[in-house]
């Protein structure tokens, strides 16, 4: 049975990604929702030591929402290029260093379909949301937007790889998006709906 948060009125964000709290606390912002993060708190971020999305949204969220004594929700989201096995994956974060310089990842991702000899250029973003209460109970929830990879980057809008990756049926990349366009047909925001109607609605 979902468990719901709609009596909540604040929540941790389980990330240190500045990106991540602007988006995610815009999508909350109707439902009267005051969002922190984990790095005002002074929270640590866990090892991701799953191995897979929902795996580690929900570890981060577990662990943010035991530290804090509040609901935390968790986004673990990443790029997955066909061509390269469906690579960064789970490991998106860790191809940008520990500078969390994406310019990098852009380039290994960009470097590495080039040393294949790969043609295609198909991609997809994935994203696990994991809303957890400090009992340990979580409620998880996953999208997923298609599309193609273009080079070089394209776009200062976003985070992370938005500016290589245009979804299907665009002519810009998530990086030339204006920010709510993208919260109409993101990965975080198809996940998003997901929470927010078993969740936070009647």
């Amino acid at each position: 049975m979902r468990r719901s948060a709609r009596n909540e009125t604040r929540l941790v964000l389980a990330s240190h990604n500045a990106g991540k709290l602007r988006e995610i606390a815009g999508l909350l912002r109707p439902y009267q929702m005051t969002v922190i993060s984990a790095a005002e708190l002074g929270l640590p971020e866990p090892v991701e030591t799953g191995e897979t999305f929902v795996e580690n949204a929900e570890l981060k969220a577990r662990a943010a929402a035991t530290a804090s004594g509040m609901v935390a929700l968790s986004d673990d989201s990443g790029l997955c290029v066909v061509a390269l096995d469906n690579a960064p994956g789970i490991y998106s974060a860790r191809w940008a260093g520990p500078d969390k310089d994406f310019a990098v990842a852009m380039a290994r991702v960009e470097k590495e379909l080039e040393r294949t000899g790969a043609t295609d250029r198909r991609a997809y973003f994935v994203c696990a949301l994991s809303l957890c209460w400090p009992d340990g109970h979580c409620e998880t929830f996953q999208g997923e937007v298609h599309g193609q990879l273009v080079f070089p980057p394209r776009g200062t809008r976003g985070f992370g790889y938005d500016p290589i990756f245009m979804a299907d049926g665009y002519d810009v990349t998530f990086g030339e998006m204006n920010p709510d366009a993208k919260h109409a047909i993101s990965h975080r925001a198809i996940a998003f709906k997901k929470m927010i109607d078993a969740c936070f609605t009647d």
